[in-house]
């Protein structure tokens, strides 16, 4: 049988030549990080010098390709393209390419409800500022698996529906480059300009 006190006795030995052994009594307790960031900057450093002036990643832009990207639509309607939509023949595109994850009438989900119903949840009906961002973030984000496929057209014509789903137009009304930034969202009231001033800003 082992002895209790003998393998308390071999355990306080133990931990006495580990307390014994620790550089941290030799060493003021700052040095060991201070020499480590020095060590870790030098040898950053060193291996920068190391790198190409080109790594072969990627191709330049071309000004088509940023022509593709720089699609960005400003709330006063600053960089929509001509075109014009209808709010039926939004019905027929929203539910070939966008009902199976908003739902049938833009609030049944499984993904994020679209239109305003009695659960008070944030849609574009309660929520979003300005009608041109609509238009923004369906061309640039939607459909989920092919986003940037759809047509200036169909944009127009499923802004049309969401703002019509919403009860913010009515059936018959076109929406275009010009009446699009028309359009007074019901929750424009709730936003203010940041006018603040005396430190950073972005204009």
């Amino acid at each position: 049988m082992i002895n209790n006190r003998a393998v308390y006795i071999v355990l306080g030995c133990a931990v006495a030549l580990l307390i014994r052994c620790n550089p941290a009594d030799k060493i003021p307790s700052d040095e060991p990080v201070q020499r480590h960031e020095a060590d870790w900057s030098d040898g950053l450093a060193t291996y920068e010098a190391t790198w190409p002036e080109k790594f072969g990643i990627g191709r330049p832009a071309d000004k088509s390709f940023i022509a593709k990207w720089d699609i960005d639509v400003r709330p006063d309607g600053k960089g929509l393209p001509k075109g014009e939509g209808n709010v039926k023949d939004g019905a027929v595109v929203y539910q070939n390419k966008c009902a199976s994850c908003h739902g049938v009438n833009g609030y049944e989900g499984p993904e994020d409800k679209l239109v305003t119903d009695s659960t008070g949840r944030n849609t574009i009906g309660n929520y979003w500022p300005y009608a041109t961002t609509i238009f923004d973030y369906v061309r640039r984000a939607m459909p989920f698996n092919a986003p940037g496929s759809l047509t200036d057209q169909e944009v127009y014509d499923i802004t049309a529906y969401l703002l019509y789903l919403n009860g913010i137009i009515q059936e018959e009304y076109i929406i275009t480059e010009k009446t699009l930034p028309a359009v007074e969202m019901p929750a424009k009231k709730r936003y203010i300009l940041d006018d603040r001033r005396g430190g950073p800003e972005i204009r």
